[in-house]
């Protein structure tokens, strides 16, 4: 449930983490990674997020990425045949 704070809407990390279908862990290691916004600490204990910060933490847990070109040698090595 959302909490208002003058004038402005939080998001609990528990809240986000389920929409999203990502673990608390996921969340705070890309926090520690600078991937995603940091939120804001509430009384000292709850971690919120504004509805800006969630928009871009879900197109970062949703983004697709092409898979990096590998050495054309090391697939060799998986596809050998013995003659």
């Amino acid at each position: 449930m959302a909490i208002r704070i003058n004038g402005t809407e939080y998001f609990p990390a528990t809240e986000v983490t389920e929409k999203l279908g990502i673990a608390r862990q996921t969340l705070w290691r890309w926090r520690q990674e600078g991937k995603i916004p940091a939120g804001y600490r509430y009384r000292d204990r709850k971690l919120l997020f504004t509805a800006d910060e969630v928009e871009t933490i879900s197109q970062f847990a949703n983004r697709i990425e092409p898979i990096k070109q590998v050495d054309v040698h090391q697939l060799r090595l998986f596809n050998y045949k013995k003659i």
